[in-house]
C-alpha cells in the first residue's frame, strides 16, 4: 500500500471525504494528471508526490487542531509542484530548479486554476528555506514542513535496496 494512504485512512471520514472530493475537483478539467509523466524523487512521480504532500499537510493540520483553510491547504498542496516538467534532464536550467520551480509552479497553476491568496503564498514559498522569503500563512508553513518530510521519505525509500 502506498504510505500516502495511511493518512488518508487515520482522518475522520468528513475529512477523508473532503480530501477526496477536493482532489477529484483539482484533477477535473486541468493538466493535474501530466504529473504522472515525470519523476519527483526516487521513483514517485510528481502527481504521487503532490498528493502525498497534501495528504501529510492536511493530516498534520487535523491531528493538531490547527486553524486553516482547509480547502486552500489541500489544493495549494496538490498544485505546489505544478510545473509540468522533467527537472532531471540535463538542461542548464534545471541545475537551478530547487530554487526556480516554485515560480514555474505558481505561473502553470494561476494559469490553469482560480487561485486564492493563500493558495499562491503556499506554491511561491514552499521550498523555504532554499528560496529566501518565507511563506506568510500557516497553511503555507504546513506545506513546507510536509513536502521536507515526503521528499525524504520518498528519497530515501527510492534509494533502498527493497521495499519496506
Amino acid at each position: 500500500m502506498n504510505p500516502a494512504y495511511l493518512f488518508l485512512r487515520r482522518l475522520p471520514p468528513d475529512k477523508e471525504m473532503k480530501f477526496r472530493r477536493i482532489l477529484r475537483e483539482t484533477r477535473k478539467d486541468s493538466r493535474f494528471n501530466e504529473m504522472r509523466n515525470f519523476i519527483q524523487h526516487g521513483d514517485t512521480t510528481v502527481m504521487e508526490h503532490c498528493i502525498h504532500v497534501a495528504q501529510t499537510a492536511y493530516f498534520i493540520a487535523v491531528k493538531f487542531g490547527i486553524k486553516v483553510d482547509e480547502d486552500a491547504l489541500i489544493r495549494g498542496a496538490l498544485l505546489h509542484d505544478y510545473f509540468l516538467y522533467d527537472w532531471h534532464e540535463k538542461k542548464p536550467e534545471h541545475m537551478i530548479h530547487g530554487f526556480t520551480h516554485p515560480g514555474k509552479a505558481h505561473a502553470q497553476a494561476k494559469r490553469d486554476f482560480d487561485l486564492k491568496h493563500v493558495e499562491s503564498d503556499m506554491i511561491k514559498h514552499h521550498m523555504f528555506p532554499l528560496t529566501p522569503m518565507p511563506p506568510k500563512t500557516r497553511e503555507g508553513a504546513l506545506l513546507c514542513l510536509a513536502d521536507k518530510l515526503c521528499a525524504t521519505s520518498e528519497t530515501i525509500r527510492g534509494r533502498m535496496p527493497y521495499r519496506v
